[in-house]
C-alpha cells in the first residue's frame, strides 16, 4: 500500500442503497480525497425512548447531503498516538461551519476494526470552518472503520463511513466469541435480557442491561449520568464491508429502574450483531460488549 506525502488520501463512496456500498483503496495516489458521502441518519423518539437507524429517504427538509475528509499521517504505528483530522463538507465541496450539539457533544465518533474485536467511543475537538481533530491510537494491524455521528445546524443527524488501514501483519481472523449473556468487569457484572425470548429482524425489542456490584451481586444504585443519560448503547452488524446500514446508536430509557439500563431498538436484518453498552459508574466509562444472532 503506498502513502502520500500529505497523509492518507482514499475515497470510499457509499451509496444509499441497502446492503451496496463501493469501496476503493486508500492511499492509491496524492490526488485522491477521502471523501465518505453520508447516510441519512433518522431517529424515532418519545419520552421514554430514543433509538436511531439509517434510512434511504432522503425527502425531508432537515437533510443535507454532507461529506467527510479524514486526513492522517503517512507512517501509521500499532498503538501509538496519531492526529486524525476530519472536515465536513457540503455535496459541493464547501465546510460546513455550524454544528447542534446532541447527547453533550458536537461530534460522536465511533471507531471499530473490521472485525469487531476493538471498539472506541471519542468526541474530537472541533476547530472551526467544519474541522474536528483527536488523537487516537490503533491498538494492532487491521483495517478500521470509522463512524462519524453529528448533526449540521438546524438539520438532522447523519452518520459518514471512513476507513483506514493500519499497516503490518493483520491478525488471523479469530471465530466470534462464545455467545454469553453475562460480562464481568472489573467492579460490575452486567447481565443482558430480551423483552422476547427470539431476536427477530424488524421487530422492536426491549434490551435490558442488569448491573450488579462484583463484590456482593447487590444491585448497582450509584450510577452516573454518560453524555446527558443512564448508559449508551452502539450496535454494528458484522458485515463486509462495514457501511452506514450496520450501524445503531441507542439511548437508555428515561424510565429505566434502578441498577437496570434499558433501551427500545429494532435490528433491521437478520445475521449476527456486536452491542457495546457503556455507563459511567465512580467517574469512569465502562463497557460491556455482547454478541447476539437475530433471525
Amino acid at each position: 500500500m503506498k502513502y502520500s506525502i500529505a497523509g492518507i488520501v482514499a475515497i470510499a463512496v457509499l451509496i444509499l442503497n441497502q446492503g451496496c456500498s463501493s469501496q476503493v483503496k486508500w492511499g492509491e495516489t496524492a490526488s485522491q480525497e477521502n471523501t465518505t458521502v453520508s447516510a441519512n441518519h433518522n431517529g424515532h423518539a418519545t419520552e421514554q425512548t430514543h433509538y436511531e437507524h439509517h434510512s434511504n429517504n432522503h425527502s425531508n427538509s432537515n437533510y443535507v447531503s454532507t461529506q467527510a475528509k479524514l486526513t492522517a499521517p503517512k507512517n501509521i504505528v500499532p498503538n501509538q498516538p496519531l492526529p486524525l483530522v476530519i472536515n465536513i463538507q457540503d455535496s459541493q465541496g464547501k465546510s460546513i461551519s455550524k454544528f447542534d450539539k446532541f447527547q453533550e457533544q458536537l461530534m460522536h465518533l465511533i471507531v471499530v476494526s473490521d472485525d469487531l474485536k476493538f471498539f472506541n467511543h471519542l468526541h474530537p475537538n472541533y476547530k472551526g470552518n467544519g474541522r474536528f481533530e483527536i488523537n487516537t491510537n490503533f491498538p494492532e494491524p487491521n483495517n478500521y472503520t470509522i463512524f462519524s455521528d453529528y448533526k449540521p445546524s438546524g438539520k438532522q443527524e447523519e452518520v459518514t463511513v471512513m476507513k483506514i488501514t493500519v499497516p503490518g501483519s493483520t491478525p488471523v481472523p479469530q471465530e466470534l466469541a462464545k455467545y454469553s449473556n453475562t460480562k464481568i468487569l472489573a467492579d460490575t457484572k452486567v447481565n443482558l435480557n430480551f423483552s422476547q425470548p427470539t431476536l427477530k429482524a424488524g421487530e422492536e425489542v426491549n434490551l435490558k442491561f442488569a448491573l450488579q456490584d462484583i463484590d456482593n451481586n447487590q444491585t448497582i444504585k450509584d450510577l452516573q449520568p454518560y453524555l446527558g443519560e443512564k448508559g449508551h448503547l452502539v450496535i454494528i452488524k458484522s458485515s463486509s464491508p462495514l457501511t452506514a446500514s450496520d450501524y445503531i446508536h441507542a439511548h437508555a430509557r428515561k424510565d429505566s429502574p434502578d441498577g437496570e439500563v434499558d433501551f427500545v431498538t429494532s435490528f433491521p436484518e437478520a445475521g449476527t450483531y456486536k452491542l457495546w453498552m457503556q455507563f459511567n459508574r465512580n467517574g469512569k466509562v465502562n463497557t460491556a460488549d455482547f454478541w447476539v444472532n437475530v433471525q
